[in-house]
């Protein structure tokens, strides 16, 4: 017999290997019909398992959360039946659950088409209807091997000798089809439901790998529901309406080329964008952080010592001297972050306990290999920018410390227009770690204390919640996540206590009672990926950038050539008082370079003809707006010159 704890504290005994459907037959068929899986000791699995053991059992409906991402799984398997069904000798190789969605690859001759698109939907429910059981069954590695080789399926054969020799060769099947899969899934293909869609196809190399077949891969996206699927489809149509690639192109701020992927390429006004989220954060840091700047090439011994070769190293880019001649063997990497360089830095000199806490800032260029299919503009990119610092506090000074960098997290976030729905998480350590697990209870019971005094504080505005397994290798983090204009999540900001480090480098300060002590290292980093900030940003404003960001602030455009003169002066003036103004004295109609500029989406144009001339006015246009208001130039760029004032910059004359 095995004992089953249901969620009230019940506790009854079946049969060994009663299996969780027979459970719930046994309390009421409804309970049976309505439940897709079930959870034992937490750990969803099929609803047909077998329960051998002792365990807390849960029954999941398809609307409990944790039922979404079977939804998404098992819409998967139905989209490869679907396929296979339409077009025999499709090979199918994987198709796993994403953030928002699904894909699946397929290998054929000829791509899959947008336009087929329509035609597998209708397919997969035609299959969803049938409402076939989703049975789990267990193949020998020949068994499997030789049934897809008969099948034609050989990316299915390759991926079963992936397959460690001590895991289970698992098939799901849905009727007379089958695939090979972890699981688990729920109780049948009716479960899913028809609140799902098939989203694009796309070109993917199978593994990854350009020297591999070339696959087409098909993204689709389900949820529970049909209201929580329109509601995502139109979140989906305005973000390609704000997708910053597109509107790099339009204010002409980047481009990205082959030569160098996963760089970006600055044009004049994208860099006048970073530059000034650069000086915001230098006016921020002033007076608390040193700023410093450590070499972009290490000796690989470095990060070996960090533990980021044998962690990261399939991550890092490593470089030798090209030289034919070059008697330095030497193998350099090229960090991948700054956490090393500070160490030294902070080594180079004895340090004392009435040094701490010392608070050491970058803005460090880093490189991290990204495979080239997960590129995308400037959220996903090779070269970065981090707006990164650490802290070298005493363990007394630590909780603090994270409490203030919390401070400024949140109100840099507040100052770029982010003020509702910041969640924080903590996220504990990850399965493969450095340290002792004495250290990380330490370091994530300090956290835990933290958490709990950053949520008192945000008074109901910020949201906390634990992120189990996901904390850097050598310590515990606080992940900062932000919410955008059409509620999509944002995690940019990170802070991270790491006990690990310092000791590994024999970093260390004298402390009060004259001993050699070693510090804790608090990494943070407040945008994260300055570049990826910056999309987000261009994202949330969809281009119409807050006049203290905007790269063009004003634009001085003439109706007739009677007003170049004063139009010429007006910019004069708009320059002189720090506003970043143009002008425009192109022999076109006004009509047409208000177009022009809308579309670069330059937020204020400031109109002047003969009549403005003469009264020394100019009309002003908002972007956006097809009203125009007319005022006295120096009053009009008193009002532009305020505006364009950055929020911390307005702040400190308040306060001062």
């Amino acid at each position: 017999m095995v004992a089953v704890t249901f969620p009230d504290g019940a506790r009854r005994e079946y049969p060994h290997n009663t299996t969780g459907l027979d459970i719930a037959k046994g309390i009421s068929p409804s309970l049976a019909k309505r439940t897709v899986a079930m959870a034992l000791d937490g750990v969803v699995t099929d609803l047909a398992d077998p329960i051998d053991h002792d365990a807390k059992i849960e029954f999941i409906g398809r609307e409990d959360p944790r039922a979404l991402e079977m939804i998404r799984h098992d819409a998967a398997h139905v989209l490869a039946e679907a396929v296979q069904e339409l077009w025999p000798g499709t090979q199918v190789t994987i198709g796993p659950v994403i953030e928002n969605g699904f894909y699946y690859d397929f290998h054929r001759n000829q791509p899959f088409t947008p336009e087929d698109l329509p035609v597998i939907e209708k397919k997969m429910k035609e299959i969803i209807a049938r409402d076939k059981p989703f049975t789990k069954e267990i193949w020998s590695r020949d068994k499997a091997k030789q049934t897809f080789r008969d099948m034609g399926e050989m990316f299915k054969v390759e991926l079963v000798d992936a397959i460690p020799e001590d895991q289970t060769i698992k098939i799901y099947k849905q009727g007379d089809w089958f695939d090979l899969c972890r699981g688990p899934h729920m109780s049948s293909t009716g479960k899913i439901g028809t609140a799902f869609k098939l989203m694009k196809v796309a070109g993917a190399y199978w593994r990854g790998d350009s020297n591999n077949p070339m696959l087409t891969r098909i993204y689709g996206t389900a949820f529970a529901k049909q209201d929580e699927l329109d509601l995502y489809l139109k979140q989906m149509e305005e973000a390609e309406k704000r997708d910053h690639r597109k509107l790099g192109r339009e204010m002409d701020l980047f481009h990205f080329q082959e030569e160098g992927p996963g760089t970006v390429f600055w044009h004049a006004n994208g860099w006048t964008i970073f530059q000034e989220i650069v000086a915001y954060m230098r006016r921020r840091l002033k007076g608390d952080y040193r700023e410093v700047n450590a070499p972009q090439l290490l000796d690989k011994a470095l990060w070996e010592t960090s533990g980021h070769w044998g962690w990261f190293r399939e991550n890092m880019f490593a470089a030798k001297s090209a030289g034919e001649n070059t008697e330095d063997e030497r193998v350099f990497a090229i960090k991948p972050m700054n956490c090393p360089g500070h160490i030294q830095i902070f080594k180079h000199g004895l340090k004392s306990y009435r040094d701490l806490p010392l608070r050491l800032a970058e803005f460090g260029i880093v490189h991290r290999y990204e495979p080239s299919g997960a590129l995308h503009g400037l959220l996903r990119v090779r070269g970065f920018t981090q707006d990164d610092a650490h802290v070298f506090c005493t363990e007394d000074q630590m909780a603090d410390e994270c409490l203030k960098i919390n401070d400024l997290i949140l109100s840099t976030y507040a100052d770029f227009g982010f003020e509702g729905d910041i969640t924080v998480k903590l996220s504990t350590r990850p399965e493969q770690r450095v340290g002792t697990d004495e250290a990380w209870d330490h370091a994530e019971g300090i956290m835990q204390d933290v958490l709990k005094r950053i949520e008192a504080q945000g008074q109901g505005r910020i949201k906390t919640a634990i992120n189990p397994g996901e904390g850097a290798f050598y310590g515990p983090k606080f992940e900062y996540v932000l919410r955008d204009a059409i509620g999509r999540d944002w995690q940019c900001g990170t802070t991270q206590v790491d006990f690990n480090q310092p000791e590994r480098f024999d970093a260390f300060y004298i402390g009060a009672d004259g001993a050699k002590t070693t510090p804790v290292m608090i990494h943070r980093a407040i945008c994260g990926s300055m570049e990826r900030f910056l999309g987000v940003v261009l994202e949330h404003y969809a281009g119409h950038l807050p006049l203290w960001l905007a790269p063009t602030q004003a634009m001085i455009a003439t109706i007739t050539q009677e007003g170049d003169d004063y139009a010429r002066e007006v910019t004069a003036a708009a320059r002189k008082i720090g506003l970043r103004a143009e002008v425009d004295l192109r022999n076109e109609k006004i009509n047409y370079k208000v177009r022009e500029h809308s579309l670069a989406k330059v937020p204020v144009m400031l109109v002047v003809g003969k009549k403005e001339a003469e009264t020394r006015q100019v009309s002003i246009r908002r972007l956006g707006s097809d009203k125009s208001q007319v005022m006295p130039l120096d009053e009009a760029l008193k009002l532009l010159a305020d505006e364009a004032t950055p929020p911390d910059v307005k702040r400190a004359r308040a306060e001062g």
